[in-house]
């Protein structure tokens, strides 16, 4: 199974993980990783290790989302798939929404390549993108 790391500023990926449970249950091969105010870039990198270290025995990838391109957590994310290439497959997404990553999680049942997935993640987040209006 493909394992999923949700990270981001303050309790964001805390916050996603907690929704996620309420609304389909604890998700299986799945961490979080919350870059905290007192956080330094290096504590956010030894995080996000720790979590790629739970996450060792997901042989097909791991997908990362992230709340935002270009922040600390997405480029923390970003460089340990650089250099970590040799030992684990990651894959980083940013944008991430909670109807995205129900929808990733769900698909892992039957989706095994890790760019499919990614490319399934990013679809169903934009599809989660509305404006309401009332008429």
């Amino acid at each position: 199974m493909i394992g999923i790391i949700v990270t981001g500023h303050a309790n964001f990926a805390s916050g996603l993980t907690s929704a996620v449970k309420l609304l389909v249950g604890t998700p299986e091969n799945y961490e979080y990783v919350d870059y905290l105010m007192e956080d330094t870039t290096d504590d956010l990198e030894l995080k996000f290790k720790q979590a790629l270290e739970k996450l060792s025995g997901c042989r097909e990838g791991i997908l990362v989302f992230a709340d935002m391109m270009g922040g600390a957590p997405f480029k923390t994310a970003a460089e340990q798939s650089v250099r970590q290439k040799d030992r684990y497959k990651i894959q980083v997404v940013a944008g991430t929404n909670i109807g995205m990553l129900i929808q990733t999680n769900i698909a892992r049942g039957y989706i095994t390549d890790l760019g499919n997935l990614a490319d399934l993640a990013l679809e169903q987040g934009k599809k989660q993108i509305f404006k309401y209006e009332n008429s």
